[in-house]
């Protein structure tokens, strides 16, 4: 039987790192819960319950400057090729970078992969627009 997963988060402010990942993947964050720190941990859900939750716990220092081993692929032109995929890519890095990410670089495609964009969340954090 397949395992449900969390996918867990390290940062220094977990509602920030919550409020961009809601936005950047479409999923829901709910109010903290009352009585308890704001901002100790925050998780967001994926509204049609298909993805994975992901829980932002509040550690006190920053990312190591060091690459992460684990990062999310944010899929955001499946089954899209060439130039119409690279425009959607575009618009979505844009959109994200008006929430905080950052663009680091861009791969255009060869004969093995498609194209993508490698940005950083807030905290420095690697994702990959795909």
């Amino acid at each position: 039987m397949a395992k449900e997963i969390q996918v867990a988060v390290d940062c220094v402010d977990p509602r920030a790192q919550a409020e961009f990942w809601a936005e950047a993947l479409g999923y829901r964050l709910p109010p903290a819960p009352e009585g308890e720190h704001p901002n100790n941990w925050a998780a967001i859900t994926d509204p049609d319950g298909k993805g994975p939750r992901i829980y932002f716990q509040k550690v006190p220092d920053a990312k190591p400057a060091t690459k992460n081993r684990l990062h999310l692929d944010v899929r955001s032109a499946p089954g899209l090729t060439g130039d119409e995929r690279m425009d959607v890519l575009e618009a979505e890095c844009a959109r994200l970078e008006a929430l905080g990410a950052k663009r680091l670089y861009r791969l255009e495609s060869d004969e093995e992969n498609e194209g993508i964009i490698v940005m950083n969340d807030p905290e420095d954090n690697i994702f990959c627009l795909d």
